[in-house]
Order: structure tokens, then sequence, then C-alpha cells
């Protein structure tokens, strides 16, 4: 039974709340168990990763999708919907209208990881790829709606979204008052267009929040330095955090970050390699570049440790061929 949304459902501009964060909550909690929170040592410092690689997606984007998904009134998941995603949140929307036999078309990149793309497509929606560098994303879902209509489930610009997303801190805060821990105080986040970011800035309103981008896709960084919002400046910048290569933030995502005080780094490729190799040696865990991006931020010594300090492992989507060439250094 579809849990409807207090607010008016066709209302795209109204903002991401601490009460949807919580009500999106008792949406997940429903359907899926508590990611693991596992304690690794840093220069002496317990540190406390959220293994949101371990969702059934592969990445914590299955929070927000079924936030969204579950509050489409009949008449918009009659129609169906369009996302946009570079692979996570396409698989977590591919998953969730599965589930509720709801019609998924997702705009990918041509050069998404093929993992991705074939994981999509075996979860019954149809992929439709555009060129990162050439084409924008969100002009090509907007042709899509225009054509087919539907609602657009944008991967971090929507308010549904990031309260889904915001609900892995949510999870983390129970997970450590159960250990006797008060916190977080710090949380340290991938990403890249900032709906995760601005999820945990609302679920954990007392904590220190820091946004953690690959090098060349800083996006997020240099708009809070800037105070406003600015875009990637070369698309073509090579990465292999694929998960984070998204071309700017979008402003419903950036009054969040601004209000809380956001801050964000930028990581090296050599950082985010050694961060994979560390939570596969400390933690045993499968983890993509871009789900390590955060993990590669505290080691790197850009970012202190708080006192009870979470970290986001957001996504376990890597090739195989690629992670063993990583994992060999």
């Amino acid at each position: 039974m579809t849990q409807q949304s207090p607010d008016p459902l066709r209302d795209l501009v109204r903002a991401p709340t601490l009460a949807g964060v919580e009500r999106a909550a008792a949406k997940v909690a429903a359907l899926l168990p508590p990611t693991p929170l596992l304690p690794i040592e840093i220069d002496g410092a317990t540190i406390w990763c959220k293994a949101e690689c371990l969702q059934p997606v592969g990445a914590f984007k299955i929070r927000g999708a079924w936030h969204r998904l579950t509050d489409l009134t009949p008449e918009q998941a009659a129609v169906g919907v369009v996302g946009v995603s570079s692979g996570n949140h396409a698989q977590g929307v591919a998953w969730a209208a599965k589930r509720l036999g709801i019609r998924a078309t997702i705009v990918m990149p041509s050069n998404a990881p093929e993992m991705k793309l074939d994981a999509t497509r075996a979860l019954g929606a149809e992929v439709v790829l555009y060129d990162r560098v050439t084409e924008s994303r969100d002009a090509v879902a907007a042709k899509l709606l225009d054509e087919r209509g539907g609602t657009l489930v944008h991967a971090y610009g929507d308010p549904w979204i990031i309260e889904g997303q915001g609900t892995a801190g949510i999870e983390a805060h129970a997970q450590m008052q159960a250990r006797g821990i008060d916190g977080p105080d710090t949380v340290i986040a991938c990403c890249g267009g900032g709906g995760l970011s601005a999820g945990l800035a609302l679920a954990c309103p007392d904590a220190e929040v820091i946004a953690v981008e690959p090098e060349g896709w800083d996006d997020v960084t240099r708009s809070l330095e800037a105070g406003t919002i600015l875009s990637v400046e070369d698309l073509s910048y090579p990465t292999e955090c694929d998960a984070l290569q998204t071309p700017q933030t979008w402003p419903i995502n950036f009054a969040v970050l601004q209000a809380r005080g956001v801050r964000g780094v930028a990581v090296t490729r050599d950082e985010v390699r050694h961060a994979m190799r560390v939570a596969f040696e400390k933690l045993h865990l499968v983890v993509e570049p871009g789900g390590a991006a955060a993990l590669a931020a505290l080691l790197a010594g850009k970012v202190a440790p708080g006192r009870a300090t979470l970290v986001t492992l957001s996504g376990g989507n890597v090739d195989p061929r690629r992670y063993a060439e990583i994992l060999a250094g």
C-alpha cells in the first residue's frame, strides 16, 4: 500500500525537510534492513563507515528512488517515470519501478560502466543513451517527457530524492546511539550533485557536513566557496569516479547545503584508489571509486575526524577487471 505524501505530490519546488527525511526513513525501514555501520581506525581515531555498497542495487540510491516512486499519485504511476543517472540512481529507480509495477526510462551516459547499463536493463528499465560531453541529459529527459509524459525522477534535484538519501543519516544515528555514541558530530559524504550531502545535512542537523568530490568535478565545492552555483569547467576531464560526474548542482540542493554551512573538498585519483584498497583490506568491502571518495578525503588528511565521525561508502558497482587492477596497485 503506497503511503502518500502530506505535501502536494505535483509540487516539485517544495523544500525537503527533516520531517520528510524521517517519513522516508520509516518507509525504507519497512522495506530494507539497515546497512552495516563498520568501525575503522585511522590515526588513532575510530571512524564509522556506512556500508551503502551493500544495498540491493549496490548503492544508497535505492533510498531516494523508493521514497519518490512510492509517493507518486496513481495517475502519475500509470504513466511512468523518466530518470537521469550515471548508473547507480538508474538501478535504484529501476529496482523500485519493477517492484511497484511502474514503467521506467533512464537517461544514461553512453560511456557509463557496462555493468551499470546492463544491471539497469536487467531490472526492466529502458535505457536512453546520451553523450556526456556534447549533450545535456536534462534536455534529453525533458524531450522524452514532452513526447511520452511521465514524472521526472532526477538523480539529486528533487525534494523526495534528497529526503530519501538522508535516511542513511537517520539509520547511522540510531546505530551510533545503540552503541552508546552521541553522534554523528561529523559527516563526510561522497558528492556528485549533492543529493546525499543535502539529505544528510537535514538528517544530522547538529553535525558538520563535508561534501567530497573528485578533482575536476568539484563544482559543488567551488559553488559553496563562491556562494553561487557554478558548473564543471571541463566535462571531458578524466575521472574514475563515474558516479560523481554531474555537471552542476541544482538550486534545491544548493539551498540546503548553504543553509547548513556545508563545505566541500576534492580528492585525486590516487587518493581514491588508496581508499578503495583500504576498504578492501580493513573492511573486506568492494567499494567503487565514487563510493570511496569520502574515505579518501579522510585518509589523505584533507578532512579532520570529529569525536563521532560518519563516512559514507556510497556505492560498490565497479567493473571487476578495473577493480582488480586498482587493488593490484
